[in-house]
Parts: structure tokens; sequence; C-alpha cells
């Protein structure tokens, strides 16, 4: 079993960039929608269906990996090529026909499932090389993957100058580097836990049976009520100010940020814990939730630091709830144990996300943040027993 200080300097580089290569998949299309918006006439409601498309096959995926136990039965890094170029070529797909709404819906699915072999399966990497200080590298990890998702606000705001299929077939060409990348440059690392020959169906159950399991997985499930909500809703809150490319660039920025809270709390895990930390962040951000009515209507420079910090605690969390279940789960079954936390993860967010995008038809946008804190407060609640031990 590796040591931190025995683990070769290129593993955390090598493992965060092909990490952030292989998720900008997720935010390939998003980013250009406004493009092919007007050459295509499709309706403002069409980003949010295909962002739905492709959360519905990240969920199928990661439910498919973890019950297969696909993560633990196989090399992981021969898994991350294998669907860094399979999610690659969906995007290609999804270029070739990009007129025909319908098929673009269906190559989205496709990217979601196999992303599901990209994101926990880089965690498992992580866990694999990473015994301990697991927490600092998940930090980062987690940051790519937070920055990735920012940069879909970026790459709108570079549209004018950058043609969407440019866009879109180097997003591509970036994940497939990733993949090769992590594969050619990482070998398995020593001492890995043999992989598993049969199906673990009571090391899965860990999530329900296990209390220290189960404590890491629900803090994650109420931060996953109010993540990705934050995320859609974020370039709403900012209209009330700002519009345009000013806009795109703010947003950017604002959700950026998490990448401050991944590294800062991974920095600051071993020597807190990570239940402390993921606590204190949680508790933060939904403390930003419940002065939503307050702040959105206070002076510029408030408002703006307001969703600041709320940027940076919303996604600071997440590394250390991943940390915890990887460190608390069976040791030959933490790929699966994390895929069907991350499956069961997105099936949340994705209904609270139709369930706050509904509400703001009917709901102040001040008041319905304030519903974003329920998250908040059941992770804070489940985290109680990691808490007391210090984990």
């Amino acid at each position: 079993m590796n040591t931190q200080s025995s683990v070769p300097r290129h593993v955390l580089p090598v493992l965060v960039l092909a990490q952030f290569a292989g998720t900008s998949l997720w935010f390939a299309v998003n980013a250009v929608m406004p493009d092919l918006q007007r050459e295509f006439g499709w309706p403002a409601t069409a980003v949010g269906t295909l962002t739905s498309a492709l959360q519905a096959g990240f969920i199928a995926g990661t439910l498919v990996f973890a019950l297969l136990a696909i993560a633990d039965r196989f090399a992981p890094r021969r898994v991350f090529l294998v669907c860094a170029l399979a999610g690659a070529g969906c995007t290609v797909g999804a270029w070739a026909m990009v007129s025909d709404f319908g098929a673009l819906l269906a190559w989205r699915f496709a990217t979601g499932f196999f992303l599901a072999g990209i994101y926990p399966v880089g965690m498992k990497i992580a866990a694999q090389w990473y015994t301990r200080g697991l927490g600092p590298a998940l930090g980062l990890l987690i940051g790519a993957l937070v920055l990735g998702s920012a940069s879909a606000h970026a790459l709108r705001a570079l549209g004018d100058t950058l043609p969407w299929p440019t866009l879109m077939l180097g997003v591509a060409a970036l994940a497939a580097a990733g993949g090769v990348s992590l594969h050619a440059l990482l070998p398995d690392p020593p001492g890995a836990v043999a992989r598993v020959t049969t199906l673990q169906w009571r090391a899965l159950a860990t999530i329900v049976t296990d209390a220290r399991v189960r404590s890491s997985v629900l803090g994650y499930f109420g931060h996953m009520w109010e993540l990705y909500t934050l995320w859609v809703l974020m370039p709403l809150i900012l209209a009330t100010r700002l519009q345009g490319t000013t806009l795109s660039w703010t947003a950017f920025a604002m959700l950026g940020a998490g990448v401050l809270g991944c590294v800062g709390g991974g920095w600051l895990a071993p020597r807190f814990g990570s239940a402390r930390v993921a606590g204190v962040q949680l508790a933060i951000s939904g403390l930003c939730c419940v002065l939503a009515p307050w702040l959105m209507g206070a002076p510029n420079a408030l408002f703006y630091g307001w969703l600041l910090v709320w940027g940076i605690t919303v996604s600071g969390d997440s590394p250390q709830f991943s940390t915890l279940t990887a460190r608390n789960a069976p040791p030959q079954a933490v790929g699966s144990v994390l895929t069907l936390t991350n499956s069961i993860g997105f099936a949340i967010s994705i209904a609270s996300i139709l369930l706050f995008v509904e509400l703001t038809r009917t709901v102040p946008l001040g008041w319905l943040l304030t519903g974003l804190a329920l998250g908040p407060a059941l992770g804070l609640w489940a985290l109680r027993p990691l808490l007391r031990e210090r984990a």
C-alpha cells in the first residue's frame, strides 16, 4: 500500500489533467448552445433538455458500472481510457449530426453514460495511489472537474471568436488525449487491491448498512441537492444585474472559485479531518442559501462577495465527502461504491433542478434559493457520527 511520500511526483498532475480533459465532454454542447439555437431555431428550453439527457446518461452509466463492478473487475486506467475515447467519439457524432435534435439528444445521453467511466473511476485511481493524503489529492482532482464545469461559461463568452464546430471537436480531442495520457503515463499502483471476479452486492449495500459509509453518503446527497441547482440558477441570479459577455465571465469566476474550496479544503483536511472540513463548508453554503432573500438586493460589493463565498463552499466539500466514502468503503469495492453514490447523487440533482427551475415561474428568486438549504441541513445532520470521531 502506498503512502503519499512514496507516490511518484508525476502521478497527481497526470491524474488532474486527465480528469479535466475527460470531464470536459460534459460541457461541449452546452457551451455552444447559443450558436446552435441561432443557427437551427431551437427554443431556449433546448439547453435544459440536452443537459437532462446527459445527466440521465450519467445516472444510467454509473448505475450499470456500479452493479457490474466495472471499476473493480477491470483495470481502472483501462476503463478510463476506453470511456474517454468512447465519450470523445460520441462528441464527434454529436457534431456530425448536430442539426438533428433527436440524434443530438441520443449522443449526449451516450456521452453521459461513458462519463461514468471517467469521473468516478478517476477517484478510484486516486484512492489506489493515495492511501494516505487522499483528501488533498481528491481536492485537486475534483477541483479540476469544478473548473471544467465553470469553463462552459468562459467558452460561451468566447463564442463570438471561436466557431462552434471548433469548440466541439476541440473538446473531443482533449478528452481523447486525456485518456491516452493517463493510460500511457500511469502504471497500476504497486500493492493495489486485487481486482474482484464476482459482483459485490454486500459491499454496495454498505451505503445503507455501514454507519460510517452511510454518514458520508447522506452528507454527499445533501450536497448534491444544492450544488447543481445553484449552478443552473447562477446565470439567473447574475442576470438581475448583468447581461451578455459580462454575465458569462462573472458566472465563470463565481463558479470556478469552487477550485479554491476544493484545493483549500484538501490542504486543511490532514490537520482538521475531512468530516470537519466538509461540515464547515456545507454549513457556510447553507447559510448562503438562507441569506439569499436579503442579499439579492444588497449593494454590489456585498452581492458579489456573497456569490463568491457561495461558489467556493458549494463545491469545496465534495472532495472530502468522496474521501470519507473511499476511506470507509470495503477496499475491494471502492470504485463500485463511489460510482453507485454518484449515480444516486446525480439523480437527486436532477430532481432538485427540475423542481427549482419550475418554481422560478411563481416564486421570487431570493426566497426560492432558501429551499436549497434543505440539502446542507440534511448533510450536517448525517455527518454527526463522523464529526464526533474526527474523521
